[in-house]
């Protein structure tokens, strides 16, 4: 039982202590809770139609990239390098980007390339935007002629989650247009499952509002099998669909908004004066419910009564279950959006979140789980900027019933002997992570008797006499 504080504990921007252990945490990273800036690039430009990504740095990086997305969602997923060699770490890489987006271009015939800035491209002072100007100034008449949207994503400075919304930032900013106001709406989900996405579509369809989904990789990274070999996989956010976010009646997006930077919503509503709706990620009955009102609100139409049936049924179960989740308790750790909506959702169903972390370092990390939970809960453990030796050392201290968050929280579940939820990114010993649903009612319903029904497996699995019967 973790004896209650007077203050919430939390390891923010700087902080070098976790209130769990009462111990410095040391300076060097042990098993990072996070990946690489320009790894969330390359998913969000894997959303844009017709789009290859080439990070300006070493080969390494694209190669690391390839293989954690590769591994998480199943698919074929090119990414191309400027490749430095030790001459370019010094004197610069300009000459091999500008051959590097030649060769895609001719190979590829891509309509847009996203080009993301590694770690050492940015350590060296690279003045990218200044070597695609002279790019383009230099291009031969008749060569193929993409467009280019570059990023700033150097990994010292952030996380994949911050790259991922700094690209889709960057896509609006380079490509939106105001031309005229028109009806549909943007959707920003944020770091969600090809299912999360395809879900979404559907409930907006039901309110019959045209939507711009930023990013939409549901099929370019969840596709079925092909005939032939495709180089850039159909499916994603158009051209045309992006150049309307500045002229949109709305932009909804979901998460915390924890990057130093902003969002694309934040500049969409600066720029071209779209109204932004900012929300959590819709996972949990209240989520869900906010999520549907705006809807509502935007379209003018009632919620359909599918939807209505779904939360009815959402709202049985959490009867059903309560009496054996009530009083559990839970380690969340990803993705500062994911883990701040999945502690909303823990709170209303009778678990207590008394861990919430993430490798990503927030501002206001605290302030955010704090904010969606039914009631505020002072003997909670959050730590930003955390990696998994720091989150383990906390879990043999609190002993959570249950962790939730990606693969790489199997070693100290295995060792504590508790079930692992696994969502996020990245999962690399389960298949169908890609199709796993977080997102509504129906999403919640799935999280909601995959916990209920590994804690019923534990408790079957440490009895004595196995009974089948609970």
């Amino acid at each position: 039982m973790i004896k209650p504080m007077n203050t919430t504990p939390s390891c923010a921007i700087g902080d070098s202590y976790c209130p769990a252990t009462r111990k410095a945490l040391p300076d060097a990273t042990q098993n990072a809770c996070k990946l690489c800036t320009p790894l969330g690039a390359c998913l969000a430009f894997a959303g844009i139609r017709g789009c290859l990504t080439i990070l300006h740095g070493s080969q390494g990086c694209a190669t690391y990239i390839r293989r954690y997305l590769i591994s998480h969602f199943r698919e074929p997923m090119d990414i191309a390098s400027s490749s430095f060699s030790e001459e370019d770490a010094v004197f610069g890489g300009g000459r091999n980007l500008k051959r590097g987006i030649s060769n895609v271009a001719e190979a590829y015939s891509p309509e847009v390339i996203g080009v993301a800035t590694t770690c050492l491209a940015e350590t060296i002072g690279e003045d990218v935007p200044a070597i695609l100007r002279e790019y383009k100034i230099e291009l031969p008449e008749g060569a193929p002629n993409p467009l280019l949207v570059h990023v700033s994503t150097p990994s010292y400075s952030g996380d994949h989650s911050e790259g991922f919304h700094a690209a889709v930032k960057a896509l609006v900013e380079q490509l939106g247009r105001c031309e005229e106001m028109g009806v549909h709406v943007n959707v920003m989900p944020g770091m969600v499952s090809c299912e999360d996405i395809r879900h979404l579509k559907d409930v907006l369809k039901s309110f019959h509002l045209d939507d711009v989904m930023m990013p939409d990789y549901s099929d370019t990274l969840d596709g079925g099998s092909w005939d032939e070999y495709q180089r850039i996989p159909q499916g994603g956010t158009s051209l045309e669909q992006i150049k309307r976010t500045g002229s949109a009646k709305a932009s909804i997006e979901f998460g915390s908004n924890f990057s130093k930077r902003g969002s694309a919503a934040i500049s969409l509503e600066s720029q071209f004066g779209v109204k932004r709706h900012s929300l959590p990620m819709p996972i949990g009955i209240r989520a869900t419910d906010a999520f549907f009102d705006v809807l509502e609100e935007l379209s003018g139409l009632k919620t359909h009564d599918d939807f209505i049936k779904e939360r009815s049924r959402l709202v049985d179960s959490y009867v059903d279950g309560h009496k054996y989740l009530y009083g559990k308790t839970a380690a969340i750790f990803g993705d500062p959006d994911m883990v701040v909506s999945i502690a909303g959702f823990l709170s209303e169903i009778g678990i207590k979140p008394i861990i919430c972390a993430t490798g990503s370092k927030c501002e206001d990390f605290t302030g955010a789980v704090q904010s969606n939970l039914v009631k505020e809960q002072c003997d909670i453990f959050c730590l930003s900027g955390a990696d998994h030796a720091a989150i383990a050392e906390t879990c043999r201290k609190a002993q959570p019933d249950l962790l939730i968050g990606n693969s790489k929280g199997y070693p100290i579940a295995r060792e504590l002997g508790v079930p692992l939820i696994r969502c996020g990114l990245p999962v690399h010993d389960r298949i169908g992570s890609q199709r796993i649903l977080h997102l509504g009612y129906r999403g919640t319903q799935r999280l909601f008797d995959q916990i209920v029904n590994m804690i019923l497996d534990t408790r079957q699995d440490a009895s004595d006499i196995g009974f089948s019967y609970l």
